[in-house]
């Protein structure tokens, strides 16, 4: 058991220095970390098991491929979803990713001078996954509610 978990853990870590080094994330790369983190999947899904479930779910548009190259407000619009953001209230009213892009960039998430449409680096994306995480656990610690 102790080699399994260290074998997922060992995989896990490849995938984000090759994750790190990427220019151009995809869709299903996208799904593959933020549904493990925001509880949504086990940690050892695949990237095309995920990808799968956010269009299951219509946490990404269903005119997107696995391998297309995520756009920033795609991916923003599958942080509130998979990790429940709520949002102001255009976003409750029209729960699309161009709201969930001006919700995230609002909330300081997204940062910087950059553009709803454009692909994200492997860099940014775990920058602005990390700034998501680090909100929801600050909610939930202010709350003080325990995440399950």
């Amino acid at each position: 058991m102790f080699f399994t978990a260290f074998s997922l853990h060992a995989q896990t870590a490849v995938e984000m220095d090759a994750l790190l080094e990427t220019q151009a994330l995809t869709y299903s790369q996208a799904a593959r970390f933020i549904l493990p983190a925001s509880e949504a999947l086990a940690a050892n899904v695949s990237a095309d098991s995920a990808f799968s479930a956010a269009v299951d779910k219509g946490w990404l548009p269903k005119t997107v491929a696995a391998g297309d190259i995520a756009r920033l407000d795609a991916v923003a619009l599958l942080l509130m979803k998979a990790f429940d953001l709520r949002g102001g209230l255009f976003y409750r009213l029209f729960p699309t990713a161009r709201y969930a892009y001006r919700e995230l960039s609002y909330k300081q998430i997204i940062q910087g001078p950059v553009d709803s449409s454009m692909p994200l680096s492997g860099e940014y994306f775990f920058q602005i996954l990390g700034r998501t995480m680090d909100l929801v656990e600050k909610s939930t610690a202010e709350n003080g509610e325990e995440r399950q």
